[in-house]
């Protein structure tokens, strides 16, 4: 699922050997050799950088991703390869692979970064509508670009809750959301509140979005690993979790959530409402707060319908519904697809007010989240519904 190259003899993994082994690492040695002298009288140096840091692993932007880059850069300055093309697919990444784009979004965020643009007869009126309703409600007349507030704009955070609502079926209060520049920022807000100790520990599935283990290593907690069945479609299997989370219980280690990819990264299975069901109680009986990682749900390509984890514990009602749960979703995915535009969202249910207040307080930190992108998506009100996807 990394890489996918395309050649004419070779495998990939003889390629990258080859030339990593041959050209880079004799290099990277030279290298290292005639600047280790100078590198020990670094204050910040291999020795002194934090030991979670290093700990950390991020996989699908590390070194085989460097190399990709190295290989890409000698092709265009023509140095042959024995393959023709190399197609980057270490992340979900759609506008990189060919998605278009949305004449709509990119409309309403150039008039939003640029006013002069409303007055422009080459934006659709219905964009134009929607960029006024943005910029009056922030009342900045020169256009985005200032702070907001942390939680993210008001505005912003109203278009969102009447998605949900309409999603679920169930009121959403508007103080329970906050705009983060992608969902993986808003993911590691709740692991940095989680994480107190070495033995707090998260349940994270196998295979998983490295995002998990490598923010837990970097807050130096612990991961606990379950593991989806493949037989039987990445299904979670219940007994499967109960065993790990009973060895963790074993090892001293607390655990505190649980981390629940639907539609699943990387596997894509969207997981069944019974299995989502089967999680709520057991978080419930164990009090584990349950970590929705949802960005994929516009992403449907069997016949499972996606159910958020709002909805399911709703659903089932008292005592379930009492759930804690954190839900992620993102812009990066489904049909807008622009990750390079970071925004993204998460929303607290039945969340302490104390940790709440807290994890506020965390989000003050950095000021506000991005602003130029949450509240674009069309509706199919909009006059310029047929023609959203931009041959751009």
């Amino acid at each position: 699922l990394f890489f996918f190259f395309f050649f004419k003899q070779k495998t990939a993994y003889e390629i990258l050997s080859g030339l990593v082994g041959s050209e880079m690492c004799i290099r990277d040695r030279v290298s290292t050799q005639s600047t280790w002298g100078l590198m020990q009288d670094k204050v910040l140096n291999k020795d002194t950088i934090g030991k979670n840091v290093k700990n950390a692993e991020y996989a699908i932007r590390g070194y085989i991703v460097q190399r990709a880059d190295e290989i890409t850069e000698q092709m265009a300055k023509g140095q042959k390869m024995p393959f023709k093309k190399l197609l980057y697919c270490n992340i979900g990444n759609p506008l990189s692979l060919g998605q278009p784009t949305y004449t709509f979004d990119r409309e309403v965020v150039a008039c939003c970064m640029n006013p002069i643009l409303l007055d422009s007869p080459s934006i659709s009126v219905d964009a134009k509508d929607r960029a006024k309703t943005l910029l009056k409600s922030v009342d900045y007349p020169h256009g985005l670009g200032a702070y907001t507030s942390s939680p993210g704009l008001k505005v912003v955070r109203e278009s969102i809750k009447r998605y949900i609502e309409e999603r679920d079926g169930y009121p959403c209060d508007i103080n329970n959301l906050f705009l983060a520049n992608g969902a993986s920022d808003a993911v590691q807000t709740i692991f940095t509140v989680l994480l107190t100790d070495p033995k707090d520990g998260i349940l994270i599935p196998i295979p998983q979005y490295p995002l998990y283990s490598a923010l837990i290593s970097l807050l130096n907690g612990t991961p606990v690993p379950y593991y989806l069945n493949e037989s039987k479609g990445w299904a979670l299997d219940m007994e499967d979790l109960s065993a790990n989370y009973k060895k963790a219980q074993d090892l001293g280690i607390k655990v505190k959530a649980i981390v629940v990819i639907n539609p699943g990264n990387p596997t894509g299975q969207v997981m069944s409402k019974k299995n989502l069901e089967d999680i709520a109680k057991f978080c419930y009986e164990h009090k584990i707060i349950i970590l929705a990682d949802e960005v994929y749900q516009k992403n449907i390509y069997g016949s499972t319908p996606f159910v958020s984890m709002k909805k399911v514990i709703h659903d089932l009602g008292a005592p379930w519904n009492t759930c804690e749960l954190v839900s992620f979703h993102s812009t990066s995915k489904g049909f807008l697809g622009e990750c390079g535009l970071r925004g993204g969202y998460m929303e607290l249910d039945n969340i302490d007010p104390y940790a709440q207040g807290q994890i506020l307080k965390l989000r003050t930190i950095t000021l506000c989240p991005n602003t130029c992108l949450l509240y674009t998506s069309p509706s199919p009100r909009d006059l310029s519904t047929s023609r959203m996807p931009s041959s751009a």
